[in-house]
């Protein structure tokens, strides 16, 4: 139990000063297959764009997000893959965009 926690803890933290130290945020959107839109906020890392918020709008009009202050919970979790749009299905769109969802 106290490896998970440490795990997790480490997860916090990193997701965290990702966060605070960014000065450059990408925005996202990607539309599921079974009518779900997700919204990721995204900052570059070693090269590599780590989503650190994510918002997942279900079609039945529920709001699921994630963050350093809430990795996860019995409907999901901050994925831990990197990010990469010119391969993923994922339409950038504007900052206001994604806060406004993150936001309601």
């Amino acid at each position: 139990m106290v490896d998970l926690e440490r795990s997790e803890a480490e997860s916090v933290a990193y997701f965290r000063s990702l966060d605070e130290g960014a000065t450059l945020r990408h925005h996202f959107c990607h539309a599921d297959e079974g009518g779900g839109l997700w919204y990721f906020e995204a900052v570059p890392d070693r090269g590599e764009l780590i989503a650190i918020k994510q918002a997942e709008l279900t079609p039945a009009g529920r709001l699921h997000r994630y963050s350093w202050e809430h990795l996860e919970d019995e409907h999901g979790f901050l994925t831990d893959q990197a990010l990469h749009p010119e391969e993923d299905p994922l339409e950038a769109i504007p900052a206001e965009e994604f806060q406004r969802v993150w936001t309601q």
